[in-house]
Order: C-alpha cells, then sequence, then structure tokens
C-alpha cells in the first residue's frame, strides 16, 4: 500500500512522463521484461500497439531518461534505461497499480491530459 505522498509522487510521473497509454504499456513491457533490448517494430508487436505511436513514444521516454537507445547494425534498439532512481520509480508505480484505486486515478490523468 502506498501512501498519499507516494501517491502523489507517482501521479506526477503519471502527469508527466506517462501521459498516453501506449507509454504506460511500453513502460509495463519493460518493467516487465528488464533486459529487454529491441527495435520499435518488435515492440510494438510484443504490446500489441501500432508502429508508429510505439517509436513516437519511444521517442519521447528516451528524452525523458526512461528508455535508452542505440543504434545496432543501423537500426535503433530501445531497452530500459540504467538510473536506479527511475527503475525504482517504475517499480513503484507498477506495484501500485496493482491497487484499483489508484490505478483509476492514474487513468483519470492520462485521460485528463489527453483532453
Amino acid at each position: 500500500m502506498t501512501t498519499k505522498q507516494d501517491d502523489a509522487k507517482l501521479l506526477d510521473f503519471v502527469r508527466q512522463k506517462l501521459n498516453s497509454f501506449v507509454k504506460w504499456d511500453l513502460v509495463r513491457f519493460f518493467h516487465d521484461n528488464p533486459f529487454a533490448a529491441d527495435t520499435a517494430d518488435n515492440i510494438a508487436r510484443y504490446t500489441g500497439r501500432e508502429p508508429y505511436l510505439v517509436r513516437n513514444d519511444l521517442g519521447a521516454l528516451t528524452v525523458d531518461g526512461i528508455v535508452q537507445v542505440s543504434t545496432i547494425a543501423e537500426r535503433q534498439v530501445y531497452r530500459l534505461g540504467k538510473d536506479p532512481d527511475v527503475r525504482e520509480l517504475i517499480h513503484s508505480f507498477v506495484i501500485a497499480c496493482d491497487d484499483s484505486k489508484f490505478r483509476e486515478r492514474a487513468i483519470q490523468e492520462v485521460i485528463e491530459g489527453l483532453e
């Protein structure tokens, strides 16, 4: 169970960094597969999202320091960033989403950000 202060920090993370459901899915993918390193098209296939949306949001997550990108054999390959604070924040977010009340508030944050 998270505290109100933890919830506020996590909801700020949602507002600032996970402001789309595609980003949410990507962060969840990398949390569940912390050693994954793959192309945007393959990650799109794994997450069931449109490749162009995944490419755009991976770019944003890279700028935000959540994901790293490197070029291997002329292809951009994405992986979870190595910053331990970011990894802990992601882990806390995923665990908090197990609580339906927190998840509802986080979903509402994303929806309000899309309007």
